[in-house]
């Protein structure tokens, strides 16, 4: 008779093999499980519709217009939007929404009042934490869009 080890060689291997098994089995049941969904215009939506980003980014670019953000003191977002020249835009239209970047969505759709000089103060108070402030720029017949992230403390 042999007494050798090595005969349950076979036998363990078999054992680690379904051991990784079941162990990318569950991997594969909680991938699925917790699978939040499709995203919305990310990944293969956004390249698929690349060309229109860069004639979009373009024709914006060309425009020269500058969106600048900052917090106050009392944790209100400022803008200031200006044209190539660094003035004002005339007539313009200013939609400003904030929502979080990561966790629960907290959108908001902020009312702006005019400071002059192409500032703008929001009436809302933003809690703490990371804000994507999404802006579009109404003027004529252009429209200019832009995200600002801002830190309020």
């Amino acid at each position: 008779m042999n007494t050798s080890s090595w005969r349950w060689f076979p036998v363990w291997l078999i054992a680690a093999m379904v051991g990784v098994a079941i162990v990318n089995g569950y991997m594969v049941y909680a991938a699925v499980k917790s699978f939040p969904g499709p995203v919305g215009m990310d990944g293969i939506d956004l390249r698929n519709d690349y060309n229109r980003v860069l004639d979009v980014e373009s024709v914006q670019a060309a425009l020269g217009w500058r969106v600048e953000t900052s917090i106050d003191a009392q944790r209100r977002p400022l803008l200031m939007v200006v044209d190539r020249e660094g003035q004002p835009l005339p007539a313009a239209r200013i939609d400003v929404e904030a929502e979080r970047p990561v966790g629960p969505k907290d959108h908001t759709v902020l009312a702006l009042r005019d400071l002059g000089q192409g500032r703008l103060q929001s009436d809302t108070t933003l809690f703490s934490g990371q804000w994507d402030l999404l802006v579009t720029v109404h003027s004529g017949d252009h429209v200019y869009s832009t995200t600002r992230r801002v830190m309020v403390r």
